[in-house]
């Protein structure tokens, strides 16, 4: 190996003793320091080394096949020969091949087909920090394979930006080595942009302003596609001669993505747009000033509705560190920050591994292939969220992949050896029933791969454009769709056989829950999973009756359509058994405040056929009433003044007490109505109709007989004063509570109270307006306290009534003062 000198040669010889001791080990070294090629040369020529394969794992294609190239470079070979690389739609490997680059979604394929690793001696995650589902799942199944049958096996994990306490807890027995690197300085600048202003015309601008005014090619970072085309047709006028302008995403041709990171030819300049796929494992020669956006696209996945959609969210403080790196990788740089200095420290420490916003459903099914149901068996550095990991489960049993012991079926065997994910793997799998599997994996490979025929919203038009389309990438995606086709069609000789399929037809077998019906003539859709989405109201696809979605982006409320296709109703019989619901249901109508029946034939939220039955009656009846009292609440019935006051007393109890009492709140009430309200309202169909009886009847029940003499002992309905006088006893948010005129007080000497004297009433006295002139919990001191100056107010006001100066040994009126 030779090679100019890179900061991490100076840790080399750590790197090599310590493998030579131990099995794991962390290797922690900033941008440009050189781990991601020298460290696996390094290893070739390590004493330790057997000759075994060294797999290097690297997040995306670009830099898996430019650290190739770099390497075999560094070897003096030629890629293919002792280094090669292996990812989705290029391959360049030998016999001779011993260190072989690999994209994380190729390794995690090579360990599930091979548990043994058979062959390669180390692994090695580069750039693990990006934290991607692949990575993760592939460092968790490598760490099992170790412990379980290859001690042997040697696994290196590297990063620039490494959180290496937490990475130390799936691997307790790694060592660390830290290459401190090395950076030219690097001039960091803020340029805030208002709150209006668009990231493009924002980029454009600095993009002028530094070209002008400093020397050097110029790196940029994007959220996306999208924004990197409008800044790159902005530039044309603007960037003068001597300058080129290169745009840098995962899904262009290789050729063009080679092309934005070769050096510039003479003494021209360049300006290359990129996504973050350039932040980390690719060196772009020439570049000293990097503008950043401070964004990144990322995709969530919403376990509800199963859709991923895209999101533009502030980058990392460890991404802008690394953006900021690619300025100083050969001379001191500049970095010039499109956002407020301030704003700096607000931004997430690191960027969130993807395992918190992802689809599981493919990682659940290979875990389950693995011997694996329950995820914690695995050493993930971050735990799946429970709702994702349902999520998934749910979706494999909806298209029979799992049994409902989650055990896997024959489907499902054949689904997990498809390299797709479990939707478009299925969906493959059934059209070869119908001889349409290579349309359908065509279908497959045009959806996983981003750009492939276009960009249009219709598929079928994307799809006659990939036929058509003769560049290397389309030709290898092809190939790659006849190889799944094969295997699909092996894995459907059994199967029975059906009629040939539109595309919409059998993308609809993969997304059921996305078909869509149109509800408004601007492009407005409702899916079947219940949730609206959108379309330009210009594209002719807006005016179908339905669609069938494949891909969307934006806010849950109203997504906007990505990929999708026109979708035949006369297609509908042929989808998946218990995708179209049939039934006689009774309901509860909220404007009618009542019940009814109706036969409804729906998919999903969408009601496809309607018509309203007879009238309803029986337990079915009583079920949708009890449900539309849960819809418009408990206080829409009319309880009766003796209920109310009985329900307040049971909840004092409750809330005072005893907390595992009976619940008789609002939520309680509504949580038991299948007890209280049901057997109570047979063939009740409306509000308005239910007795007020009845209701009593049935929340009595909900205390039991025991319950109802404790209820009776301790929170009593009336309190009885010492003058005979018997006051009615309200349970208050405050406490328990009497209200009386003052004159029925006349001749009580001690203060009211309950529980035998442990909870004292709040004693309300009213004039004889029925207007309050004392709350007290002291009626005694009262009496001889405030009573006077009371007395001194009331008898001008009120000179017909009694006003004693002893209240408490005077008696009450016998008859009601006028």
């Amino acid at each position: 190996m030779s090679s100019s000198y890179l900061p991490i040669n100076d840790v080399l010889s750590d790197i090599e003793e310590e493998l030579a001791r131990r099995n794991n080990l962390i290797i922690a070294a900033p941008p440009g320091a050189g781990k991601t090629t020298v460290v696996p040369l390094k290893i070739l020529e390590s004493s330790w080394y057997e000759g075994g394969k060294i797999i290097l794992i690297e997040p995306r294609r670009l830099a898996a096949r430019s650290a190739a190239h770099r390497m075999a470079v560094l070897h003096g070979d030629d890629v293919g020969q002792t280094i090669g690389y292996r990812m989705r739609l290029d391959t360049k490997i030998s016999d001779k091949t011993r260190i072989e680059v690999v994209t994380e979604g190729v390794f995690t394929r090579m360990v599930l087909d091979d548990p043994e690793l058979s062959g390669i001696e180390c692994v090695i995650f580069d750039e693990f920090h990006e934290r991607s589902l692949d990575a993760d799942f592939g460092l968790a199944l490598t760490l099992d394979v170790q412990a379980g049958l290859r001690e042997d096996l040697k696994i290196l994990v590297m990063s620039a930006t490494l959180d290496i306490e937490e990475i130390n807890r799936i691997l307790p027995d790694a060592a660390t080595v830290i290459s401190e690197g090395r950076t030219f300085p690097i001039d960091i600048r803020y340029q805030p942009r208002r709150a209006n202003d668009r990231i493009e015309d924002v980029m454009v601008d600095a993009i002028a302003n530094i070209l002008a005014s400093e020397e050097g090619s110029i790196l940029c970072f994007l959220p996306g596609q999208g924004e990197i085309k409008r800044v790159y047709d902005r530039l044309e006028n603007r960037i003068g001669d001597g300058v080129e302008c290169h745009m840098l995403f995962g899904s262009m041709p290789m050729k063009d993505q080679d092309a934005a990171i070769q050096p510039i030819k003479g003494t021209g300049r360049k300006v290359v747009l990129a996504t973050s796929i350039a932040e980390t494992s690719i060196t772009i020669d020439g570049v000293r000033i990097v503008i950043d956006s401070g964004l990144r696209r990322e995709a969530f996945f919403e376990a509800v509705t199963g859709i991923t959609r895209l999101e533009t969210i502030k980058a990392s403080q460890a991404a802008t560190t690394q953006r900021a790196g690619r300025a100083g990788r050969t001379e001191p740089g500049i970095a010039l920050r499109l956002w407020q200095k301030e704003q700096q420290a607000a931004l997430p420490k690191f960027t969130a591994p993807e395992i918190l916003s992802s689809d599981l459903s493919t990682l659940m099914l290979d875990c389950l292939s693995w011997g694996v149901s329950d995820l914690h068996q695995l050493a993930f550095l971050t735990e799946p969220p429970s709702s994702a990991v349902e999520a998934a489960l749910a979706l494999l049993r909806k298209i029979g992949a799992i049994d409902q012991k989650a055990n896997l079926t024959e489907l499902g065997k054949s689904v997990r050896l498809l390299p797709l994910s479990v939707r478009l793997a299925a969906m493959v799998i059934d059209a070869a029933k119908c001889e349409q599997a290579l349309l359908a994996a065509k279908l497959s490979v045009l959806l996983s791969e981003q750009g492939l025929g276009g960009n249009d919203v219709d598929i079928e038009y994307r799809l006659q454009r990939f036929e058509n389309d003769r560049s290397k990438r389309a030709v290898s995606s092809r190939k790659l769709a006849e190889r799944i086709a094969r295997m699909a069609e092996q894995s459907a000789k059994t199967l029975p056989r059906y009629d040939a399929r539109s595309v919409g037809g059998l993308l609809a077998t993969a997304f059921p829950d996305r078909i869509a019906k149109q509800r408004s003539k601007d492009g407005q859709f409702t899916m079947a999973n219940g949730r609206g989405a959108v379309i330009d109201h210009m594209n002719k696809l807006a005016s179908e009756p339905m669609l069938i979605i494949a891909d969307l982006t934006g806010r849950a409320a109203a997504p906007r359509v990505l990929s999708a296709c026109r979708f035949d109703m006369a297609e509908l019989d042929d989808l998946p058994h218990g995708v179209l619901q049939e039934a006689e249901e009774c309901y509860f109508d909220r404007q009618s405040q009542s019940v009814r029946a109706r036969y409804q034939k729906r998919l999903g939220a969408i009601i496809l056929q309607e018509k309203q039955l007879s009238k309803p009656e029986g337990a079915a009846a009583a079920e949708a009433l009890a449900d539309g009292i849960s819809q418009v609440g408990i206080k829409k019935l009319h309880f009766s003044k003796s209920l109310h006051q009985w329900i307040d007393r049971s909840e004092y109890l409750r809330l005072n007490y005893d907390e595992n009492w009976p619940n008789l709140s609002d939520e309680g009430l509504i949580g038991s109505l299948d007890q209280w309200f049901l057997p109570f309202q047979i063939d009740v169909l409306s509000i308005k109709n239910i007795s007020a009886q009845s209701l009593e009847n049935g929340i009595k029940t909900l205390l039991n007989w025991d319950q109802a003499r404790q209820l009776d002992d301790m929170v009593p309905t009336h309190f009885k004063l010492e003058n005979g006088k018997s006051a009615i006893i309200e349970y208050r948010n405050e406490g328990p509570a009497i209200s009386l005129r003052a004159q029925q007080f006349f001749g009580q000497k001690h203060h009211p109270s309950i529980l035998n004297g442990k909870v004292p009433l709040l004693v309300e006295l009213l004039s004889p307006a029925q207007r309050p002139i004392q709350l007290t919990r002291d009626l005694p001191g009262f009496w001889k306290g405030s009573w006077s100056d009371v007395c001194s107010d009331m008898r001008g006001r009120y000179p017909k009534h009694d006003w004693p100066d002893d209240p408490a040994n005077a008696k009450p009126p016998v008859k009601r003062q006028r």
